[in-house]
């Protein structure tokens, strides 16, 4: 294979997308579920943050990390998802699982898009482009389904170096955590990092560690540095998506998938894939997303969507594009 499959979830959206399993779940700090999805040509679903138990993922940033279903249709994803959802007194965010739900499957309405508003996120569409182009004709789908499309635009960049603060500074605190609670003689960032200096040509014969080094260098989660930047990223992401769809009294966002997946998961918020057809042989997709605990409606539009113009493809297994 000569394609990326995108992400840390790509053996899960591979998997799935060749049959091999009937669902997968994959793990996201930012776009690890939704980018190996449409990578992979399946139904990505990132839930809104404290839906769904992080116990025994290895940890990356507890302000993002979560779990979510990857799946060839969008009812899989919905059914996946109910059972996923549920309090963990492992993973005290998870008391926000009260807001989800066990049954997703009620709001799969083939004609859920009668009625909605739907917020367009202009800046990400390139009409030069064959995604754009893509993108273009299935907005008008949406319209055709009696949706109602209001263009939308989010300021640009705003986040300066301050996601990579927040993440060097919870996955030294979260690995920290998670490896002093199992049964294995390094039980710290420390400690791996002194393993691959030693064993430098075995467990670093490509890549270094630097993202290793500089979250070790990185204080406690008690910094005013860290507090500042984890203060922006999120008021920035919240309310960015908040503002668009009150202002606009939007049910939703959408846009090509790609871009926007890390508005959504620093926002904490939910995001959803769903096939659209294909660039240069490779799948694209369709992005829907909105404000926290808002799956319900996400799940509703990707599923008209989907059974109005049912892109997904099996693999074809060709040598090379």
């Amino acid at each position: 294979m000569d394609k990326n499959p995108c992400g840390s979830s790509a053996g899960t959206g591979a998997a799935v997308s060749a049959n091999l399993a009937a669902v997968g779940i994959g793990t996201e700090t930012n776009g690890s579920i939704i980018c190996p999805a449409v990578r992979c040509g399946l139904v990505g679903v990132k839930p809104t943050l404290g839906l769904v138990s992080r116990s025994g993922i290895i940890p990356i940033a507890h302000t993002q990390d979560t779990a979510g279903p990857m799946c060839r249709t969008v009812a899989d994803a919905a059914i996946l998802l109910g059972v996923l959802v549920g309090f963990d007194k492992s993973d005290s965010i998870t008391a926000d699982s009260k807001n989800g739900l066990n049954d997703y499957t009620k709001f799969l309405d083939k004609d859920g898009l009668k009625g909605a508003r739907i917020g367009v996120a202009r800046g990400f569409i390139n009409p030069q482009n064959k995604l754009g182009q893509i993108t273009e004709a299935h907005l008008q789908v949406l319209k055709d389904a009696g949706a109602t499309l209001i263009d939308v635009y989010f300021p640009a960049g705003g986040l300066g170096n301050n996601q990579t603060v927040v993440l060097e500074y919870e996955f030294k605190t979260d690995l920290n955590k998670y490896l002093a609670q199992r049964n294995s003689p390094y039980k710290t960032l420390a400690d791996l990092i002194k393993f691959n200096e030693e064993n430098k040509e075995r467990s670093m014969p490509i890549f270094g560690q630097e993202i290793f080094t500089t979250s070790q260098e990185r204080g406690e989660l008690t910094d005013e540095t860290y507090l500042k930047a984890l203060k922006l990223i999120k008021n920035t992401t919240q309310y960015g998506i908040n503002s668009a769809i009150e202002n606009n009294k939007l049910d939703a966002i959408v846009s090509p998938t790609g871009g926007t997946w890390g508005m959504s998961a620093i926002a904490g918020y939910p995001h959803i894939t769903v096939p659209s057809g294909f660039v240069d042989g490779l799948p694209s997709g369709l992005a829907f997303f909105g404000k926290a605990f808002s799956e319900p409606k996400l799940l509703k539009f990707a599923y008209a969507f989907e059974q109005l113009t049912k892109k997904r493809e099996a693999p074809k297994y060709l040598p090379t594009i």
